[in-house]
């Protein structure tokens, strides 16, 4: 019953900051409710006993992408385009409402986890090594596409920025 109430309340984070990502005038703030998101999203992958992927969507998605983001929107000043309205007193308090319930369930998560996984859960070995391995054996082909693609992206990327400076 515990872990149904947990699963709830994140679902009710995730679901929240999700409809305050789309529904925020202000880009800075939908991206840090793109951040609440992918971090709930993470205490998900936790709670799976999939404790790589949980650190990984953090590190990754969290950190570096969602930096990115931001720097690029107050790089372009998408902040003060006009229209967008620099008060909105509902999303501090969905903002503060959806941070504590991840916080606590977060706490709660890592003082009820007695260490030892779950006796219905299965045991997935969920090692970096293990997760590599099973990751280069069957995904072969979508690392190549993927590979291939973010180098015709970064060609594309000198291609464009030598045309521009001429």
């Amino acid at each position: 019953m515990g872990s149904l109430i947990i699963f709830l309340l994140l679902a009710f984070v995730a679901i929240g900051g999700a409809l305050g990502m789309l529904l925020s005038r202000n880009a800075i703030y939908s991206a840090l409710f793109l951040v609440l998101n992918f971090a709930t999203i993470a205490v998900f992958y936790i709670i799976l006993n999939a404790p790589f992927i949980g650190m990984v969507q953090i590190t990754v998605y969290a950190g570096a992408i969602m930096v990115l983001f931001l720097f690029v929107i107050m790089l372009l000043g998408a902040e003060r385009l006009g229209g967008v309205r620099e008060t909105e007193g509902w999303q501090r308090i969905l903002a503060f409402l959806l941070g504590g319930i991840l916080i606590g369930v977060f706490g709660a998560v890592l003082l009820g986890s007695t260490g030892t996984p779950l006796d219905t859960a299965p045991s997935i070995d969920s090692s970096p090594t293990a997760l590599g391995l099973r990751l280069f054996e069957g995904y072969v082909l979508p690392f190549i596409v993927t590979g291939l693609l973010l180098l015709v992206a970064m060609i594309g990327v000198v291609v464009l920025s030598i045309s521009n400076n001429k």
